[in-house]
């Protein structure tokens, strides 16, 4: 991976800000539901980042609320939860103009549950801004999956999937709102937020780092 493919392309527009400088990883605080979940989470992202790319970063996580338009200053936004989301009107058009201008969501269901309320009232919230069509399924095959590591049987399985919280399935797939052929939101229902949500330095441990997926998602954000 060159330098030159951990730049940001994005389109100018009049609402549109593109970032300059140091990487910073945005967490989106919305009115309804719980978002502030897996708080270890996007420091031991932003090492991984520092680990394996020339990506420069910023080490603290920022928080943008939803109705405030400092969000269109953030090239990567995570949105995560358990309970309810139901976004108020001015959080519907903020997040519907971050994503049709350049914008990229990673949402991630903590129940990793299909059947839950995060679940539910999440999609449900994307057919209401987007359209009920919106929200599909990529194929495992998707360029998300080799843009930096290479993930030949798609979205990499979390230890949580099993744990009796859930549904008790594997999900083997992500979901997507794709903007003019480009990702703009994605959507797992794996639970990488709780999977990723320890100190990097106890990666050690692991045989194989398991926030390697994070590295790709945040890659196709910015390439």
């Amino acid at each position: 991976m060159t330098t030159a493919h951990c730049q940001l392309n994005r389109m100018h527009t009049a609402n549109w800000k593109l970032p300059t400088g140091n990487f910073f990883f945005t967490r989106i605080k919305y009115n309804s539901g719980n978002w502030d979940t897996d708080q270890r989470m996007p420091s031991n992202l932003l090492h991984s980042l520092v680990e394996y790319t020339t990506i420069p970063v910023d080490e603290k996580e920022r928080v943008v609320e939803l109705s405030s338009e400092e969000i269109y200053k953030s090239p990567f936004c995570y949105l995560s939860g358990h309970k309810l989301v139901e976004f108020s009107q001015q959080e519907r058009k903020i997040f519907k103009t971050y994503v049709e201008q350049g914008g990229f969501v990673f949402v991630d269901d903590c129940n990793h549950d299909i059947d839950g309320l995060f679940a539910k009232s999440f999609e449900e919230e994307m057919a209401r801004t987007f359209g009920s069509n919106a929200l599909q399924k990529i194929p495992n095959d998707h360029y998300l999956y080799r843009c930096f590591f290479n993930f030949e049987d798609g979205p990499p399985a979390t230890s949580f999937e099993l744990n009796g919280w859930g549904d008790d399935l594997v999900h083997d797939y992500l979901k997507a709102i794709q903007i003019n052929g480009r990702i703009g939101v994605l959507y797992s229902n794996k639970d990488y937020g709780c999977e990723w949500d320890y100190d990097f330095r106890n990666k050690r441990f692991l045989k194989i780092d398991n926030t390697r997926f994070g590295v790709n998602i945040i890659v196709y954000a910015l390439t």
